[in-house]
């Protein structure tokens, strides 16, 4: 009777596990943004990029032209609308994860999305940035899909040693590749 006590106590503490979010894609996507898992906030609220402090949406509208970013509060379904109509696309490299709060550290037993076929999903593909160094790891998975392969500072608030000056940066360097500036 003890075992079972503690069994169930077990599995009343072991994280439950998490769904990610569809691919924002679409048959113009040029350029995929990969990043690692959503966060708590995004999560709950099945956007990309929740949480307010998160820089990606900033760094977006202000690469493509919005005046200083202002335009990233916008409604979710118009900014993955704009996204989709500036050829960018959104993904992350795990399909689901067992995780306490959103840090990547705290990932486990995750299973990785079907790379292959996106593809044929994105027949005008022509590159993936990894947005972190969690998404990074995946860098040889991905480069099967036969594009280049970058390496992005993740815009989470986690990653408080990079202003939001030296994301804009680097992130304009991929975009500029690719002509989406």
């Amino acid at each position: 009777m003890v075992k079972k006590t503690a069994d169930k106590a077990n599995a009343d503490t072991a994280p439950e596990r998490l769904v990610g979010l569809p691919a924002l894609v679409g048959d113009r996507t040029r350029l995929l943004i990969l990043g690692s898992f959503p966060g708590v906030r995004s999560l709950g609220a099945q956007q990309y990029y929740g949480h307010p402090q998160n820089h990606f949406w900033r760094i977006v509208y202000t690469l493509l032209g919005a005046a200083g970013g202002a335009d990233h509060r916008v409604a979710y379904d118009a900014r993955s609308q704009f996204l989709l109509d500036h050829g960018l696309g959104l993904w992350d490299v795990y399909a689901s994860c067992e995780r306490e709060g959103s840090l990547d550290s705290r990932i486990r037993n995750a299973v990785v999305n079907d790379f292959a076929a996106l593809r044929q999903r994105c027949p005008q593909l022509l590159a993936v940035a990894h947005n972190g160094a969690e998404s990074f790891r995946f860098a040889p998975l991905v480069q099967a899909l036969g594009v280049p392969v970058h390496k992005l500072p993740s815009t989470s608030p986690a990653n408080a040693s990079w202003s939001f000056e030296r994301k804009l940066a680097a992130w304009r360097e991929v975009f500029e590749l690719y002509g989406l500036t």
